[in-house]
C-alpha cells in the first residue's frame, strides 16, 4: 500500500495568496496544510522591532482568513523551526515542505541549512521556489539582468482549486506582542496585509506616480509621492512580478506620456531590487564585513558611542538630520535621499562604522529589507571599495528637500520659532535672536556635534587615500567582478591604473533602488 503523501505550505516572507509559487504547487495535494513559524531566533536577532513584529501579525491575520476560504488551514507556531517540523511531522505526517526562497539575515541562512539536514534526515522532500529575480549559485553576473527579465515577464501562478485539510489540527488564535515578550512600539505604520499591499500598488500606478520623479527626493513630497510598496514587498504581500507586470501594463495604457515617464523612472528603479538582494546571496558575509577587505580597521577603533547616542536619538544638532531620524522612528519609513543622508552622516561626519548603525536603522526600517540594506549601508558609508563616495551635506539637504522648512518644523518642535534663514544652522543664530525665539542652542536644542568642514576634509583625506593604495585598487576588480552591474561601462576586472582621487571615486554608480520602494 502506498503512504499518503501530504504538502505542508511554509510561509516565511511571502504572506499572500496570489502569484505564490508553492501555493500553486500544493494544488497537487488537496489536503495540503499552510504554516508560518514565529521563530526565537528572529524575534531575538538585533535587526528585529516590535514594529516587524506587529505588521507580520496583521499580515497574517489576512493570510489566515484568505486561506481558509480556500480550503486550507494556516497554522502559526512559536519556536525553532526544526524543533517545529519535526513536531508537526510526527503529527500529520507530511512528505512535501513547499516553500519559497530566501535571502536573508544570518540566523535564516542558518536556520535554512538545519532544516535542510532535517528533511534529508526525515527523507521529506523540501521544494523551494523562486519568487524574486535573485538567483542561487549564481556564477557569473554576466546575463543576470536578461534571467531578471524572463522570470518578471513569466505567468503568474495561479489557484485553480480549493483544498480540502482532511487533518484536524489545532488553530490557537495568533499570539500578541505582549505574549511573544514585546512591549507597544507607539510607531505609526502603514497597514498590512495583501488588500492594502494591492490598494497601494493600485493608488501609485493610477494617480500617486504621476509626479513620481521629481517627489521622491524630498520627505515632503515623498511620503505620498513614492510608491510605499517597500513594506509589502519585505514582507512578501505582493510578488515582485506582480509589480513589475502591474507596472509595464500601466505604461503601455496610458495616453499620458508624462505619466508614462514617470512610471519608467520607477520600473527602472525597481529592476536594482533584486539587483543589490543578489549581493547578499552571493556573499552573505557583508552583513558583518566590509565589501573592501582593504577597509578594515577603517573605523571599527575609533567608534564614538555619545555621537552614535546622539545620532540615534536624534540630538544632532543638525536640524535635517535630526528631523529625518526622529520621523523614521515615529513612522518606520523615510525616503531614500534622506536614508542616504543620515547614513552618510553617521560614516563620514561621525566616522562611526557602519554595522552598529545599520543594526539600529534595521529596526526602525519596516520594510527592512536585508539584502539590499547591507549593501546600502556600505555603499553610502564607502566600503565597497568600487562606488562613487556620496557625502550628503545636511544644511544643504535641508535647502533643496525642505526650502520651506516645513519638515523640520514638524519633527523637531524646538526649532518652531527659528526664522527661515537660520532654521537649517540655527547654531549661526545670535543670542538675541536665540533670546527673542525661545530657543538657546546648547540649551533647548543642541549644538552640532561635530564642526562638518574639519570632520569631511578628515573623512576625505582617509578614504580617498586608501582608495589610491594598490592592494585597495587591486581588490575593487574583483568585487566589481563579482557584485557589479554590467551595465555601468565599465570592465569586469576593475579600474586599470586610474590614480586619480577623482578617478578613484568614481567606479560604477548604482542608481539605488530605494528612492521610490522604501
Amino acid at each position: 500500500m502506498i503512504a499518503p503523501q501530504r504538502a505542508l505550505v511554509w510561509f516565511k516572507r511571502d504572506l499572500r495568496v496570489h502569484d505564490h509559487a508553492a501555493l500553486a504547487a500544493a494544488q497537487s495535494h488537496p489536503d495540503a496544510l499552510g504554516l508560518f513559524i514565529i521563530e526565537p531566533d528572529w524575534l531575538q536577532s538585533p535587526e528585529c522591532d516590535a514594529s516587524h513584529v506587529d505588521f507580520a501579525l496583521g499580515c497574517l491575520r489576512e493570510l489566515r482568513a484568505a486561506l481558509a476560504l480556500r480550503g486550507m488551514p494556516l497554522l502559526v507556531r512559536v519556536g525553532p523551526a526544526v524543533e517545529v517540523l519535526d513536531k508537526l511531522h510526527m503529527e500529520v505526517g507530511f512528505t512535501h515542505l513547499l516553500s519559497h526562497e530566501e535571502t536573508g539575515s544570518g540566523w535564516s541562512y542558518q536556520r535554512d541549512l538545519n532544516v535542510a539536514a532535517w528533511c534529508r534526515l526525515q527523507r521529506a522532500q523540501w521544494q523551494e521556489f523562486t519568487q524574486t529575480g535573485v538567483v542561487r549559485r549564481l556564477r557569473s553576473r554576466s546575463g543576470w539582468a536578461k534571467r531578471w527579465q524572463s522570470r518578471m515577464d513569466a505567468p503568474q501562478h495561479v489557484l485553480n482549486d480549493r483544498f480540502n485539510a482532511a487533518v484536524s489540527v489545532a488553530q490557537p488564535d495568533l499570539p500578541t506582542l505582549s505574549s511573544l515578550g514585546f512591549s507597544p512600539h507607539g510607531k505609526t505604520l502603514q497597514a498590512a496585509g495583501e488588500k492594502a499591499a494591492l490598494q497601494t500598488l493600485h493608488s501609485f500606478l493610477q494617480s500617486r506616480g504621476h509626479n513620481y520623479r521629481k517627489a521622491i527626493s524630498s520627505p515632503l513630497t515623498a511620503e505620498d509621492g513614492c510608491s510605499r510598496l517597500s513594506p509589502h514587498l519585505a514582507f512578501g504581500t505582493l510578488s515582485m512580478r506582480a509589480v513589475h507586470q502591474a507596472t509595464e501594463a500601466a505604461i503601455a495604457n496610458t495616453n499620458d506620456r508624462g505619466f508614462a515617464y514617470a512610471l519608467r523612472g520607477f520600473a527602472g528603479r525597481i529592476r536594482w531590487h533584486c539587483h543589490f538582494m543578489q549581493k547578499l546571496e552571493d556573499e552573505p558575509g557583508i552583513e558583518f564585513n566590509n565589501f573592501a577587505r582593504a577597509c578594515d580597521g577603517l573605523r571599527e577603533d575609533d567608534f564614538n558611542q555619545e555621537h552614535f547616542a546622539a545620532w540615534c536619538a536624534g540630538q544632532t544638532g543638525y536640524p535635517m538630520v535630526d528631523a529625518c531620524m526622529r520621523s523614521l522612528k515615529a513612522t518606520g519609513w523615510l525616503n531614500f535621499r534622506m536614508r542616504a543622508m543620515l547614513v552618510s552622516f553617521s560614516s563620514y561626519h561621525l566616522w562611526l562604522h557602519w554595522r552598529e548603525p545599520g543594526l539600529f536603522l534595521a529596526r526602525q526600517f519596516l520594510d527592512f529589507e536585508p539584502g539590499i540594506h547591507w549593501s546600502q549601508m556600505q555603499m553610502q558609508s564607502g566600503t565597497t571599495g568600487i562606488n562613487t563616495l556620496r557625502i550628503y551635506s545636511p544644511t544643504k539637504q535641508a535647502h533643496d528637500q525642505d526650502p520651506e522648512g516645513i519638515f523640520i518644523r514638524r519633527w523637531v518642535p524646538e526649532l518652531t520659532r527659528v526664522p527661515l534663514p537660520y532654521l537649517a544652522e540655527p547654531w549661526k543664530m545670535d543670542i538675541s535672536v536665540q533670546r527673542m525665539v525661545g530657543c538657546f542652542i546648547g540649551v533647548d536644542y543642541p549644538a552640532p556635534i561635530v564642526n562638518e568642514k574639519v570632520v569631511l576634509k578628515v573623512a576625505k583625506d582617509r578614504l580617498y587615500g586608501l582608495r589610491q593604495t594598490a592592494a585597495a585598487r587591486l581588490e575593487a576588480g574583483g568585487v566589481q567582478a563579482r557584485h557589479g552591474s554590467r551595465k555601468s561601462g565599465l570592465p569586469a576586472t576593475g579600474q586599470g591604473g586610474k590614480s586619480k582621487r577623482e578617478r578613484t571615486a568614481k567606479t560604477p554608480n548604482e542608481p539605488s533602488p530605494q528612492g521610490d520602494l522604501f
